[in-house]
């Protein structure tokens, strides 16, 4: 396990213990804690506490900057419309991948519509699209067939 699973698995961790699902948190403790630099911490919180995964992070840098960490509870349908709204232009398959996982781990989507969706925008699938096109094609895909599931 890398040192980003491992802050992200305390954080989620603490989350779950935490009040009204808000965690405040100080970078600096944090990157003490895991014998790492505050990037580190940094790159955690973009990757694994977007709003596509259903956080909301605020921070404020400094001596006593800190990292507030929000679970957003919202229902199925603004959870879909909010991840069709982010998609863009481009999605690469890791990005694809993370975002279906999200989606069917808090149940907007089911399992076989997440399996599906990610093999219909997958390399294989994509095959006969050149290279340089696949992620615009893939976030076509992705955001027609999540309109479908509003």
């Amino acid at each position: 396990m890398g040192i980003s699973d491992l802050i992200a698995s305390f954080l989620q961790e603490s989350l779950d213990e935490a009040e009204n699902g808000v965690l405040e948190v100080q970078r600096n403790d944090l990157a003490q804690r895991f014998n790492c630099v505050p990037s580190q911490i940094n790159y955690v919180m973009s990757t694994r506490f977007s709003p596509e995964r259903g956080y909301i992070v605020e921070s404020r840098r400094g001596g006593n900057g800190y990292i507030r960490i929000t679970r957003v509870q919202v229902d199925r349908q603004t959870l879909l419309m909010h991840v069709i709204n982010s998609l863009g232009d481009r999605v690469d398959l890791p990005s694809a991948r993370a975002i279906l996982s999200n989606l069917v781990h808090s149940g907007a989507l089911s399992e076989d519509v997440g399996r599906a969706l990610l093999a219909a925008v997958g390399d294989k699938a994509l095959g006969a699209v050149p290279r340089e096109n696949r992620d615009s094609v893939r976030a076509d895909i992705m955001k027609q067939v999540l309109i479908l599931q509003v």
